[in-house]
Order: structure tokens, then sequence, then C-alpha cells
């Protein structure tokens, strides 16, 4: 409690628009009706973020956006759930990024505009951050295009000030599943990657075998619907999904790093913290959005 945040977070920020409706979008100026039309707070980042401040920790932000009302109702919105935002910088050169989902029955369909998402840059770090926080975690490794050549050196003035580190790969739509990413692994603590990343990224099919691979002490995948495995050192552990009537899985694989990164700072074994992360990341999956439904700590505790 001698600092003033639990986690510091670093990554993208972009606002997501959710269209609903049985409908298929056709050129030539055909207009077609939906359901409904919803503004939500999207990206990895700021979904793991809520998360982690849902659970009660401590939680500060560093990310970009630009001068518009979309970055505005992206600040708006981590405030409101409590996440500080005084790292975030505007930039009055870019726009906000912005995914629009068109949602039809359990598929999406996305169209994405980057924007802000890749134009965070180290030197618009405010380092002086570091110190006052315990742990750091990165979203969205590959979506960060003018931050990416100087992750090694961030995480390594984080570890300077005596942080831990996790990182969230996501998924690389260039599908290179490089850019240097190896030596920013050397100097993480918990990785947290998904089945299909994994297996990408170290180019090895067999879970198992891909988890040894990684030079990061505590590895945690997700299978989706089949749960999760983790590994520290020797030792391997796995936990179920937990059965809930799902509505949208947006956001659930960031819920459970939010759970996972709280059992790992609070110094739960390694079973205890992977069974909390797949709490957390199946209960966010019971309302629309990657927010609206993520357990408080007495919810996701009581599930234990």
């Amino acid at each position: 409690m001698s600092k003033d945040f639990d986690i510091l977070v670093v990554g993208e920020l972009n606002a997501d628009l959710i269209l609903r409706g049985d409908v298929t979008p056709a050129f030539g100026q055909a207009e077609k009706l939906i359901d409904d039309a919803e503004l939500t707070l999207g990206s990895s980042s700021a979904i793991f973020a809520c998360g982690a401040a849902r659970l009660g920790l401590r939680v500060a932000f560093v990310g970009k956006t630009g001068d518009d009302e979309f970055g505005r109702f992206m600040t708006r919105e981590l405030d409101a759930r409590g996440v500080d935002t005084g790292g975030i910088v505007i930039d009055p050169s870019v726009k906000t990024g912005l995914t629009v989902n068109l949602a039809r029955g359990v598929d999406r369909a996305m169209l994405t505009y980057s924007g802000s998402i890749g134009a965070l840059r180290f030197d618009e770090i405010d380092l002086s951050i570091l110190p006052r926080a315990r742990h750091l975690h990165l979203g969205s490794y590959f979506l960060l295009d003018a931050l990416r050549p100087d992750i090694p050196a961030l995480f390594d003035a984080a570890k300077a000030c005596g942080l831990t580190l996790s990182l969230d790969t996501n998924y690389d739509p260039r599908e290179g599943w490089n850019g240097g990413l190896v030596e920013a692994l050397k100097r993480v603590d918990v990785f947290l990657p998904n089945e299909t990343e994994l297996r990408a990224i170290t180019r090895i099919d067999d879970v198992s075998a891909a988890m040894k691979a990684v030079p990061v002490s505590v590895v945690a995948v997700k299978l989706g619907a089949r749960g999760a495995v983790a590994q520290h050192d020797a030792r391997r552990d796995y936990a179920e999904s937990v059965p809930v009537d799902g509505v949208d899985t947006i956001g659930a694989g960031d819920s459970f790093d939010a759970g996972f990164v709280y059992g790992y700072l609070a110094g739960w074994e390694l079973a205890r913290a992977l069974r909390f992360a797949t709490v957390c990341g199946s209960l966010s999956t019971r309302a629309e959005g990657g927010t609206a439904a993520q357990p408080t700590l007495a919810e996701a505790l009581a599930w234990l």
C-alpha cells in the first residue's frame, strides 16, 4: 500500500460501436435497418484495466487518444470505472481508434480504424509514474506500432523501479508474430496468450510443448470454452471454465487476465490464481460488451 497503484496498464484505446441485427450490408446505397446500436468501451488493454479495477485493484492507464469525442468517451468510461487516466496522451494530430461491430447472433463482422491505437511513443510516457506502481501490464503488443521497438526499454525501466511485468500480445493482424517479441518476453514475469496466439508465436502446435518453449516463468494460456492451463516453472495446472449463460465473449480473455494478475499480486498458488482467472473470464460473458458483466471481487470469490 506504499504505492499509489497496484497496476499500471500500457496499451491501446479505441471505442466499439456495436450494431445488432440480422442483416448483411450491401453497397449501391442500400439502406438496411438494425435492431440496436451501442457505443461501448473497447480495446483489450482498457477492458483489462476495468476488470482489474472492478476487482478492487488501484489501476492507472497510459495510452493515446485524439482530441475528439471518441477519445473523451474512452477517458470518461475509464474514469467512471475508477481507472486513473492521468497518463493518457491527447494528440490533436490523430483520431481516436474505432471498431464498428455488426453483431448477428453469436457472430460478428468488424471494421477497425486504427487511428491513435498504434501512435503512442516511448518518449510520450511519463516514466515518473513507474515508481508509483507495483506491476506493469502491457496489452495488444502487435498493435502498438510506434511503441513496440522501445517496449524492452520500457520493461527495463519498470524492472529498475521494482515492478513485475505481465504481457498479453493479443492477435497479430499482420500474422508475423515477431516484431522483437523475444526480447520483450525475456523481461516478462507473466505471459497471458490464448492457445492460437501461443502456437503462432512459438510455431509449435502442442500447447504443452509451446508453453515450455516460452522464456517466461509463469505462463497462463486461455483455451476458450475448455478453460485454461498454466505453468510456473515445473508446475502445471488446469482449470475448467465456469458454466454460465453466456451472452457475449468480447473481453473474456482480458477479464481472465485481470483475474490472473490479481491472484499473482496476491501471492496465491498457481491453481487458485488460474481458477480465479477462469471465473472472472466466464462471468464477464453474462452481458453484451467487454465490461458490463465483469465480476466484483466478492462475486468472483463466491464461485471459488
